[in-house]
């Protein structure tokens, strides 16, 4: 396959790369500054590539920004999709969009499924939701895929936050009332590369397999990078204000992709081998913070 990866620069886009390379697919970064997904000329541009398919990894993923742009985040998250899947359509090439757990109100004890109905809280969930119908009433071979809690090599995420929050602070206070998938970027590449291999169009849930708190997620982040002595204490969401409060219960059901026989392993598994990659503890000792 010729494929297109919109954001192929971020940390999944990095992987898919990766990915698509070492699976003899031939593949193209389309990234700002030089492609604008905002404008309604990157459908033509997409028409001119003729790929074979076209990852949107592409996003405005500052969740709590968001709130205070509302209008910048919904023209990359709903209308780029909107016009590269305009695109995608003209030349019949395979789409696949990635959003995020967060078009889910996140109930407590709810687990949700491909078709359930969206229910997007705050301004960032609610442009990926707009992106995810914007595209599918554009492209016919739409492939949503959907992730949460991401994390990989080269990124700014989760665990190298809380591995630099360890050796500044030497304690941690981490929410235990917040629950996703944490989801490992080359273990989610490789399942969004293999659904456009088989060319399956509809919903999926490319998540590793398991569930984790906020707290449980820090500790196993800690425990795996050599800093199982920081002590963590476990607060309520509610101690921890944001701009955009999360859903806390968003948590993802591979049943879809599963059918096709695609899962995720377990996140633990994937955590320890992407842990052990982080730098060594270095913590900042009383006189010497710069």
């Amino acid at each position: 396959m010729n494929v297109i990866v919109v954001g192929g620069l971020g940390q999944l886009g990095r992987a898919l790369m990766a990915v698509l390379a070492a699976r003899g697919h031939s593949a193209v970064v389309w990234d700002m500054p030089e492609v604008n997904i905002t404008l309604p000329a990157v459908a033509d541009a997409v028409v001119a590539a003729r790929p074979d398919a076209l990852i949107n990894a592409a996003a405005w993923t500052n969740v709590d920004a968001a709130e205070s742009n509302p209008q910048s985040t919904y023209a990359v998250n709903a209308l780029g999709p909107r016009w590269l899947a305009e695109g995608c359509e003209r030349v019949g090439a395979q789409m696949l969009q990635v959003s995020s757990n967060e078009v889910f109100a996140g109930q407590p004890g709810r687990f949700y499924f491909e078709n359930d109905p969206m229910q997007p809280g705050g301004a960032y969930a609610r442009s990926k939701a707009a992106g995810e119908a914007a595209a599918a009433a554009a492209c016919r071979r739409l492939i949503v895929a959907r992730i949460a809690w991401l994390f990989g090599p080269g990124g700014v995420n989760f665990p190298t936050k809380i591995a630099e929050a360890a050796d500044k602070h030497g304690a941690l206070r981490v929410i235990d009332d917040e629950y996703g998938n944490p989801t490992y970027a080359p273990d989610t590449a490789a399942a969004m590369v293999r659904l456009l291999e088989i060319g399956r169009a509809g919903n999926f849930h490319l998540v590793n397999e398991g569930m984790a708190s906020r707290y449980t997620f820090a500790q196993a982040v800690l425990a795996g990078s050599g800093r199982a002595y920081v002590p963590v204490t476990p607060i309520a969401a509610a101690e921890y204000q944001r701009a955009a409060p999360p859903p806390l219960h968003a948590v993802l059901v591979n049943q879809a992709a599963a059918a096709l026989g695609i899962t995720l392993r377990p996140w633990q598994d994937a955590l320890r081998e992407y842990a052990a990659t982080l730098p060594a503890p270095n913590p900042v000792l009383p006189g010497n913070a710069s």
